[in-house]
């Protein structure tokens, strides 16, 4: 996905960018401007400078935020953890939680691909030499055996389908050992992110006035204090207020991109 802010007048509060926990890794690229780390809980004053000119996020429990101190332009490839555990041998519960240089995570090939995007002409170009790079070796690494995932909760069935059938051990603790291995936290964990995503299209496919109890129930929450507690957990929200940020608040763009 893009950012690109160039053109448009905004206030701090607007630069910046807010993303809920994810079972996802991320390599982020800025063309333009730059992208400052800022605690879920501080304001932009407080930003740190991002730890390298290509950054790689793994998968995050927790809701976190940058800011753009100025007009940028700026792309994330986002990337299931097990694909790049069959890309690269990622061991994804490593970087849990953790934003660091590309050049810690990636292999050589890689950081050359990070080099010529950020050298590209525009973003189609870009996403051209992304796909170009990524398809034969994904061709090559991937799995026997893969679920098409349209949503959080297909992709974690594919991963425990995959691991439970897999020839290296198939009792219940290596089950779990290789599920934390591929994805960097356990299934519960994988579980939880996929009833908040559906929560999160329900609600946003609901009326002016969602009902946010049966909202809960659909979900698979215990009740509607469940469904509370685990979207401020993993926004930093509650639902009505999230729900209300997303529609007003420009800092949560990509919450819209991915609705």
């Amino acid at each position: 996905m893009t950012r690109d802010t160039r053109s448009l007048e905004l206030s701090d509060e607007q630069r910046l960018n807010r993303f809920p926990a994810s079972p996802l890794c991320s390599l982020s690229w800025w063309f333009h401007g730059e992208s400052r780390m800022v605690g879920f809980d501080e304001p932009p004053a407080a930003s740190r400078p991002m730890p390298g000119r290509f950054v790689f996020g793994g998968p995050h429990r927790v809701p976190t935020q940058s800011w753009c101190p100025g007009p940028a332009h700026a792309m994330m490839l986002v990337l299931l953890p097990d694909a790049l555990h069959h890309l690269i041998g990622l061991d994804a519960e490593r970087w849990v939680n953790r934003i660091v240089d590309a050049a810690e995570v990636l292999p050589p090939e890689w950081l050359a691909l990070c080099e010529a995007v950020q050298c590209a002409p525009d973003d189609e170009a870009r996403v051209r030499l992304i796909e170009d790079f990524l398809d034969p070796r994904w061709q090559a690494a991937r799995p026997a055996q893969v679920m098409t995932a349209h949503r959080y909760s297909d992709w974690a069935q594919g991963l425990a389908l995959r691991a439970a059938t897999s020839s290296a051990g198939r009792s219940l603790r290596q089950v779990e050992r290789r599920i934390k291995q591929w994805a960097g936290q356990p299934m519960r964990e994988l579980r939880g992110m996929a009833r908040a995503e559906k929560a999160f299209f329900d609600a946003l496919a609901a009326a002016p006035d969602p009902d946010w109890a049966g909202i809960a129930v659909e979900g698979g929450y215990a009740d509607q204090s469940h469904l509370c507690r685990e979207t401020r957990r993993l926004t930093g929200f509650a639902p009505v207020e999230l729900r209300r940020r997303i529609a007003e608040d420009e800092s949560f763009w990509a919450y819209r991109l991915w609705g």
